[in-house]
């Protein structure tokens, strides 16, 4: 027979039925819950937890800073705060969570999915900042260029502000990075990365590419050109209004080029550089540069696309060959300002180096290192912040240019292939990366490959 239940009994069945199953269900979805199962010791807990965070967008992420707010900022204000298993298993899951190491600095969520990362960006209206790199940003081994914008660019406070409230955010790794270990013979090693180079895109809210930014910049001068191209994607592709209070959008790309080639011979005239020959410079009344034109171009009738971009590339190019590493040392001091790092920055690298300093003595001797390791660095920063701007960026504008044509059609992953062929000299042709040439003689078997 089967049992008789009354009415009263079902109902109570299915209330608590029911219950149980919604308490499941939020605990296993509620951000809170998560972000503490993220951090267990219990890696059959913690795992599923932080998959969990991590699809459930920049929300995940945020919910690991809320409950763990305490323990990051002691971290931030001490970098030399000793990193407990407890620090560890957080810092593994903000890195996890967000697909950057370090991230207990910046905050940043980054998509690695192309399509959820434009998914985003069209619900938020916010244009892709989308990073090229060799290795990925969440491992500790990508590519030097890569290592340095966690430090330099995503750790510093304003930065990572700008990023975090303006940009949808997205990585994509174009090949592995190349990674070296020398080892001394005496328990002593060094491992380090060979080559590779980064590219920030930034893209419209519909993914369209808009601008690059090749290679390192100082914060300021980062987030000077992201806010210019921030504006610029607000109406990337509309036609201009008719009052001619907005440039059409076609013109950015020729108008950026002729710019940045007025500061480069602006910076050179500040230095006491002579100007290129068979160059002249036309000025506005007050001085001011406005054009560097060939001396000698004729005015035919019939100007080509071909040759309006030999005009326009003519300065750069011309200026590029008269620009010595000298030259280029006096220029970056011009511009030191943009290379300075803020307290977060300077934080994250006493964290990494103090293990090196320690056998540099007392704390003070330590200071001084680290002292004089930073002002060195922000040189370098400098020094890569024009170079890139200079030399990079110019040629880069002079592609879209020519591209004019077919603006809302530019193929990223092409544009990409370009870049790291032609800019970065790394086309993926080159299995080795230019590390290896079988016409380079080694003195090692098989050429020292292993396969």
């Amino acid at each position: 027979m089967r049992p008789k239940f009354s009415g009263s009994f079902l109902l109570l069945f299915l209330l608590v039925f029911t219950q149980t199953l919604h308490a499941r269900t939020n605990a296993r979805t509620n951000p809170e819950t998560l972000a503490l199962k993220a951090v267990s010791e219990n890696s059959a807990e913690s795992a599923p937890a932080i998959a969990e965070l991590r699809a459930l967008g920049p929300a995940g992420l945020n919910a690991l800073f809320q409950s763990y707010a305490r323990e990051i900022n002691e971290q931030v204000s001490n970098p030399l705060l000793a990193a407990t298993p407890q620090w560890q298993r957080l810092s593994a899951a903000l890195d996890s969570v967000s697909q950057q190491k370090d991230n207990y600095l910046s905050g940043l969520y980054w998509y690695t999915d192309f399509d959820q990362a434009k998914a985003a960006a069209r619900a938020a209206g916010k244009p892709i900042l989308s990073l090229r790199l060799l290795g990925k940003l969440n491992e500790e081994y990508s590519c030097a260029n890569s290592r340095f914008f966690r430090t330099i660019l995503y750790s510093n406070a304003e930065v990572s502000k700008m990023l975090r409230e303006r940009f949808i955010l997205h990585w994509q790794s174009v090949r592995p990075a190349p990674r070296v270990t020398i080892d001394f013979g005496d328990g002593r090693k060094l491992e380090r990365t060979l080559t590779g180079n980064s590219i920030h895109y930034i893209l419209d809210s519909n993914a369209r590419p808009v601008d690059a930014l090749p290679g390192l910049y100082g914060p300021a001068a980062f987030m000077r050109s992201l806010a210019q191209m921030e504006e610029v994607s607000k109406h990337w592709g509309e036609q201009p209004p008719a009052d001619g209070s907005r440039r059409p959008y076609w013109a950015y790309h020729p108008d950026s080029l002729q710019k940045l080639t007025l500061d480069w011979l602006a910076d050179t005239e500040k230095i006491g550089g002579r100007h290129p020959q068979g160059f002249v410079v036309k000025r506005s009344e007050n001085g001011t540069p406005q054009a560097l034109e060939i001396a000698s171009l004729a005015v035919t009738k019939m100007v080509t696309e071909v040759e309006m971009l030999r005009r326009m590339t003519a300065g750069s190019e011309a200026l590029g060959t008269i620009t010595d590493e000298a030259a280029w040392n006096k220029i970056a001091l011009l511009h030191i300002a943009d290379a300075q790092l803020d307290a977060r920055s300077i934080g994250l690298i006493r964290r990494q180096t103090q293990k090196a300093f320690q056998t540099s003595g007392s704390k003070s001797t330590a200071d001084k290192t680290l002292q004089n390791l930073v002002q060195k660095l922000q040189m370098n920063i400098a020094l890569d912040t024009v170079r890139n701007e200079y030399l990079m960026h110019t040629k880069l504008y002079a592609w879209l240019v020519a591209d004019r044509n077919r603006f809302d059609r530019i193929d990223l992953d092409a544009l990409n292939k370009r870049v790291y062929a032609e800019l970065f000299l790394t086309p993926a042709s080159d299995p080795w990366l230019g590390l290896f040439s079988p016409e380079t003689y080694m003195a090692l078997e098989g050429g020292g490959i292993s396969r």
